[in-house]
């Protein structure tokens, strides 16, 4: 168990609902005008005066940090019966094992520790990466192992007063209470029909990310008091000329 937290960092400040919103996880730059809310890789820091999300890939690795997990943590990492390291093939990233209950209090206490820097960096909330990774796992991974990993990690986030975000796996949230997570960042929930999933489980604190500018605009009239953004895939910054960005 997660020593207990002061009762005055169990109060938890969620992002203000239906505020523009920036998704910078391509890289850093300037937020344009009006927003209020970003969300940020837990290295890049956070931008003074608005609310700060803290990204973290919390079931699946970056590849610029294999070689810390393989050098610190072999054992955690999923390998199939053969030994081969399995990966998302869409990312190129090494996935997180999660299927014994020690293995998921390992992982849980490393992203613990990030979150905490992430708190004593004064970004006011987490965003916990991969929920999903289960799904591209070959069949290693099961949901619940996904749902008690993540119960942890929302332990560890709400112990140093931080509220954590449910990311994607619509059919999840349904299970909130078990995640223990607090509000919903959910890609392309417009595209997939999925956004009502999210609203029937976090009201009005879901913050959307679409990529295509049909969905968007469909998205901006069906859910009127939701934070949502057109952005493009890869998250670029304005210096790249595949940069997109909008917002309802």
């Amino acid at each position: 168990m997660i020593d207990a937290a002061p009762v005055d960092a169990l109060v938890l400040t969620l992002p203000p609902t239906n505020a523009k919103f920036d998704y910078q996880l391509g890289g850093p730059y300037p937020p344009p005008s009006g927003v209020k809310v970003i969300s940020r890789d837990r290295n890049a820091g956070r931008v003074d005066g608005l609310y700060n999300i803290c990204y973290v890939n919390g079931f699946q690795i970056q590849p610029d940090e294999e070689d810390w997990w393989l050098l610190n943590h072999p054992d955690l990492i999923l390998k199939d019966a053969n030994g081969t390291i399995v990966r998302d093939t869409q990312w190129n990233e090494m996935l997180l094992d999660i299927r014994l209950a020690e293995k998921r209090t390992a992982i849980a206490s490393i992203i613990g520790r990030w979150i905490k820097e992430c708190a004593t960096l004064s970004f006011q909330a987490v965003e916990i990466d991969n929920l999903d990774s289960y799904t591209r796992s070959q069949g290693l991974l099961l949901e619940h192992m996904a749902i008690q990993t993540m119960a942890q990690m929302a332990e560890h986030a709400h112990a140093v007063g931080r509220p954590i975000a449910q990311k994607n796996s619509s059919d999840l949230a349904a299970k909130k209470a078990e995640l223990g997570t607090d509000f919903a960042i959910a890609e392309e929930c417009n595209r997939y029909n999925e956004c009502d999933m999210y609203t029937a489980a976090y009201g009005d604190n879901v913050i959307v990310i679409e990529y295509r500018t049909a969905d968007f605009t469909a998205g901006c009239t069906a859910f009127p008091n939701l934070s949502i953004v057109l952005r493009d895939t890869n998250l670029v910054t304005p210096s790249s000329t595949e940069y997109v960005y909008d917002g309802c």
